[in-house]
């Protein structure tokens, strides 16, 4: 038996796996990028072990360091692959229309937004012809599924096993960040979103900023993100609100459509959060 072999692949699989985990940590860090001690902190592994994997995530171009701070940020070449990789996989390239005419009809503001494991990123912003607007999210914002009108349908529209294994995920970040909005309460979202047949947030992360959104399905059924809409409070009101999500779950048929088109592959709950 070559066990010294087998103990190389099994060293250097562990090694990728540990690297892409810190690229997944710096991609959900702000824009200052993401210091050493917090990588250290959060991947669990010791500091030269992040120091040399960071390297080498650097002369691959994929992790760039700030000279001055020395915060870590993405580099250039995730640019790169992501936009490789839009043809296939493009979601903002298929709803980019949508969100337009969204804006344009709604005079509100328009987001298209994606799952990223157990949270929402947004993808794209449009400003309405409304002279008030909202600020609640703007593009490459992220939050944990279920704070946001997208973010919430998305999560209403996961199975319920997926719902919990997002509730466990996210439980630490909801405490510290929505103390209101635990997993009971976004339980309680869930049912009411999947009832209403829209996802609403009254002002829960702007104070004054309301919104709704609908999921974004592939063909096989897995959720690939979500529309949505923000306006000022008086502006959500019933009956507006329920014509707004008509007009949401127009356009997310149009691009659920376009999405069939695409070639299926798998989405698994793993792949998801690399």
């Amino acid at each position: 038996m070559n066990t010294s072999g087998e103990a190389r692949t099994a060293s250097g699989t562990q090694a990728v796996d540990r690297a892409l985990a810190l690229l997944a940590l710096v991609g959900k860090g702000s824009g200052g990028g993401v210091p050493l001690t917090a990588l250290v902190a959060e991947s669990g592994l010791g500091k030269p072990t992040v120091r040399r994997l960071m390297l080498a995530l650097i002369r691959g171009g994929l992790i760039e360091q700030d000279t001055q701070s020395r915060h870590y940020h993405l580099g250039a070449e995730n640019y790169v692959l992501g936009t490789l990789a839009t043809p296939r996989h493009g979601l903002l390239e298929i709803a980019a229309e949508s969100v337009v005419r969204l804006a344009r009809d709604s005079g509100d503001t328009a987001f298209v937004t994606m799952r990223r494991g157990a949270t929402a990123v947004c993808l794209h912003r449009q400003e309405g012809s409304f002279p008030i607007r909202t600020h609640a999210l703007t593009m490459g914002a992220q939050h944990p599924l279920g704070i946001g009108a997208g973010s919430l349908a998305m999560l209403a529209a996961l199975p319920d096993d997926e719902v919990e294994a997002v509730l466990r995920d996210n439980a630490t970040l909801l405490a510290a960040d929505y103390p209101d909005l635990g997993a009971g309460a976004l339980r309680h979202e869930v049912a009411t979103t999947r009832t209403r047949g829209f996802a609403l947030n009254p002002g829960r992360v702007v104070p004054g900023s309301w919104g709704v959104g609908v999921a974004l399905r592939r063909a096989d059924g897995s959720v690939a993100g979500a529309l949505s809409l923000a306006a000022i409070e008086s502006r959500m009101q019933p009956p507006r609100d329920s014509e707004l999500a008509t007009m949401l779950q127009r356009e997310a048929l149009d691009i659920e459509t376009r999405l069939a088109r695409r070639p299926i592959r798998a989405h698994s709950e793993k792949e998801q959060q690399l």
